[in-house]
């Protein structure tokens, strides 16, 4: 059977980010078919019926959704190549755990810097603020969450690193200031071109969420 990878994508987005990373450090081939949201795809919807969001693998006519589920798929499908997952048991439950933390947190709160206003946005300041302060004290020292090398929880966190000029922006705080350790961080992700040529622009990023605030008429 031929091994056919398409990928239900879009551009800006960092769950899409994540899987497009995944493959990328796989060295697996795929069709990126990039979707408007706006006027979602016959096969959007029909691969992915229940949630019609991106990301959505389909390999050889098979779908998988859900970016950290697609992500862990990959790994296990192509494991000839060096695992995203550590093989220890522990290690690799304690990176699942941390992947969640970011999945329940980072996006869900970051978005109300620019989807809200008042009481509201202000709570999700500083709610966010800590949870980046959380996330740098579990990186520490390290070179990378995972110790020495780029690993499952790097890849669940690093497409926002894209968003950090427009959390920092409209959260009125500096990034390197409060969380150089996070910044160094992010900066040594994107010496792989795995992550350098799959991440957003933080600019588009930023323009993308000013352009949200005026639709949603917040000042």
């Amino acid at each position: 059977m031929a091994n056919e990878v398409v990928l239900l994508d879009f551009e800006m987005s960092p769950f899409a980010a994540r899987v497009r990373i995944a493959l990328e450090e796989k060295g697996i081939e795929y069709k990126s078919q990039v979707e408007d949201l706006s006027n979602k795809s016959s096969t959007l919807l029909k691969m992915n019926p229940v949630h019609q969001q991106i990301p959505v693998l389909i390999h050889n006519g098979r779908p998988i959704c859900e970016s950290m589920i697609i992500v862990q798929y990959i790994d296990e499908v192509w494991s000839h190549k060096p695992s995203l997952l550590p093989s220890d048991p522990y290690r690799r439950a304690h990176a699942r755990f941390w992947a969640d933390y970011i999945d329940k947190k980072i996006y869900p709160i970051g978005r109300n810097l620019w989807a809200s206003e008042g009481e509201v946005k202000e709570s999700s300041k500083k709610d966010l603020f800590q949870c980046f302060k959380i996330l740098e004290e579990e990186l520490g020292d390290k070179q990378y969450f995972g110790d020495e090398s780029f690993g499952y929880i790097d890849l669940a966190l690093i497409p926002f690193y894209s968003f950090f000029y427009t959390f920092e922006t409209l959260g009125n705080w500096s990034m390197v200031a409060e969380f150089p350790k996070l910044v160094k961080w992010g900066e040594r992700c994107l010496q792989k071109e795995s992550v350098s040529k799959s991440l957003s622009d933080h600019k588009e990023i930023y323009e993308a969420a000013l352009q949200i605030k005026q639709e949603l008429g917040i000042e």
